[in-house]
């Protein structure tokens, strides 16, 4: 191992090309989300029907097996029962699923924002230099909620797709440059 290089850096640098191809396919991912988030934003919607619908029949295959005289039988039966019926919702009526989707995104967003507001102020006196960036994701959070909720239901079509987009787009290049990185810092 080169001197100063981390071991973590080491194994990155020996594997730097699966890194920088993965960075690639997630750069390549990121960009057709953005171009194409009515896709995105269905193909994530699925993938969440399908993950609450297998989830809640293993749920279900446990409980049952577990037999009524396990502990808490009768609440997980209805929490595995309510995510398969959410799952076979979603599958059944995926536009309405984007739509409930986009619902709990602006919600969060606007909780998450209320909530950053509250402690930007708390931390005023605490963290003078920093307070205001917590204020400011508040802020930014609130207004993306209210343009989300504000163009309901056009904004369903795209919004989850383009957050994902550009989430796999940052996330690729990240991936790619920190791959770069330590193939350049172990030359």
């Amino acid at each position: 191992m080169p001197i100063g290089l981390p071991a973590d850096a080491d194994v990155l640098r020996k594997h730097s090309t699966w890194f920088v191809t993965y960075g690639v396919i997630m750069i390549l991912l990121g960009a057709f989300a953005i171009i194409a988030p009515g896709v995105a934003t269905l193909a994530v919607t699925l993938m969440v029907g399908w993950l609450l619908l297998i989830g809640g029949a293993f749920g279900l295959f446990a409980v049952i097996s577990g037999g009524t005289s396990a502990p808490g039988f009768w609440w997980n039966l209805l929490t595995t029962a309510v995510y398969f019926l959410a799952g076979l919702a979603v599958l059944t009526r995926p536009i309405t699923g984007v739509l409930t989707l986009t619902l709990i995104l602006a919600a969060y967003l606007l909780a998450g924002g209320v909530f950053r507001i509250m402690m930007g102020m708390g931390y005023r006196t605490h963290a003078p230099n920093a307070w205001f960036w917590l204020l400011l994701s508040g802020v930014i959070d609130i207004v993306l909620a209210v343009i989300i909720m504000s163009g309901l239901p056009g904004t369903a079509i795209w919004v989850i797709g383009l957050l994902v987009g550009i989430n796999l787009l940052m996330m690729g290049f990240s991936i790619l440059m920190v791959a770069l990185a330590v193939r350049r810092a172990a030359s």
